[in-house]
């Protein structure tokens, strides 16, 4: 009698029904049939999920091997820094908003082999120390400014009486000028950055030069300075004598012109594509420019970061860059030629940066 299938139950559930095999099949199979050669099936759904598994891992690691070389090469640099005690002193003025820095090329020979000073005609350092350039970087909600303060400027240095801007660098390092910009001013300084000949020549140098153009032919001995009129690539040597050069109908203040040229331009390449993605510039950037420069010893490198960032803004014609407003000119047995500020133009710009506000255009030069 047939069984019926139907009746099987839970006695077959779960079960092959033994009534559906094959009459034909062999019972007796080999379970080692197949290509055994053949390996893993290239279609098998596992190997891909775990290479889709892997990839985010591998991505993880990298970021995690980037950012460990950021941050390390972050407090490498910042390391090597040259730090020096200028802002903590009594008796300054009170915080105002925005941010102020001293910015200073200083005369410091410090690093410059004979055959270099030679190179560069920049001679050998006096007693004391001095400045060649001396510029106030502003910038807040009131703009950013570039103000240049002429070293022959004839301003009261504190304990010592009346003379130029730059004895007091002279008499008393970056603390006496400091207190001396800011007693002229009313200006507190928050930061300051100092750069000598060598750091100067070799952060030109690590950016492959800085494109200038000259109006007229500028020739001078003492400063190593030959040029032809035209737009050029100065290296560091011929821009080290473009910004020191004094051989000019107007001397120091037609080198305060040529200072405010030089820092733009030089901020312009330092801070453009073919600088900062390409490493062979910007790693000897980073090196020359870190190990050359003095600042505050509360100063860090990302100080120097927003600093450097202000004034390519402001070379960029994003603010104002000018020089403290002249009233005239004189001479005396202790300082020699001097110039003088007008009082009340220079008191209204100073005034402006005092409550973060922009420059009237009135006290502006042009």
């Amino acid at each position: 009698m047939a069984r019926d299938r139907s009746s099987a139950g839970a006695e077959y559930a779960g079960e092959r029904d033994p009534y559906d095999r094959d009459p034909y099949a062999d019972p007796y199979g080999d379970p080692y049939s197949g290509d055994q050669y053949r390996g893993r099936d290239p279609y098998d759904e596992a190997p891909r999920r775990y290479r889709r598994r892997r990839w985010p891992r591998i991505l993880a690691i990298f970021l995690v091997i980037v950012l460990v070389l950021a941050v390390g090469g972050y407090f490498y640099l910042d390391s090597r820094l040259k730090r020096e005690a200028v802002l903590d002193q009594p008796g300054r003025p009170a915080d105002t908003p925005g941010t102020n820095w001293l910015i200073v090329g200083s005369d410091s020979r410090e690093g410059l082999t004979a055959a270099d000073r030679k190179r560069l005609a920049t001679g050998r350092a006096g007693v004391g120390r001095r400045t060649d350039s001396m510029m106030l970087l502003h910038y807040g909600a009131g703009g950013t400014s570039l103000i240049s303060l002429p070293r022959d400027s004839y301003v009261p240095i504190p304990g010592r009486g009346m003379n130029k801007l730059n004895a007091a660098f002279a008499f008393g390092g970056p603390k006496l000028l400091v207190k001396t910009v800011e007693q002229a001013t009313g200006v507190r300084i928050d930061h300051y950055a100092e750069i000598g000949f060598a750091g100067f020549v070799g952060v030109v140098d690590s950016i492959g030069g800085v494109d200038i153009c000259v109006k007229e032919r500028m020739r001078d001995p003492k400063a190593g300075l030959n040029l032809q009129p035209g737009c050029q690539t100065l290296d560091g040597a011929q821009a080290l004598g473009f910004v020191r050069t004094r051989a000019s109908a107007r001397a120091d203040l037609d080198r305060v012109e040529r200072q405010r040229q030089f820092f733009g331009a030089l901020m312009k390449k330092a801070s453009g594509p073919g600088v900062l993605l390409n490493p062979v510039r910007s790693v000897p950037l980073a090196l020359s420019s870190t190990s050359n420069f003095l600042v505050d010893e509360d100063d860090h490198l990302y100080d120097l970061v927003r600093m450097m960032w202000a004034m390519k803004g402001v070379s960029g014609g994003d603010g104002v860059t000018t020089s403290v407003p002249i009233g005239g000119a004189g001479s005396s047995p202790s300082a020699g030629s001097y110039i003088t500020w007008d009082k009340r133009k220079a008191s209204t710009m100073f005034d402006a940066l005092k409550n973060d506000e922009k420059i009237p255009a009135s006290v502006i030069a042009k």
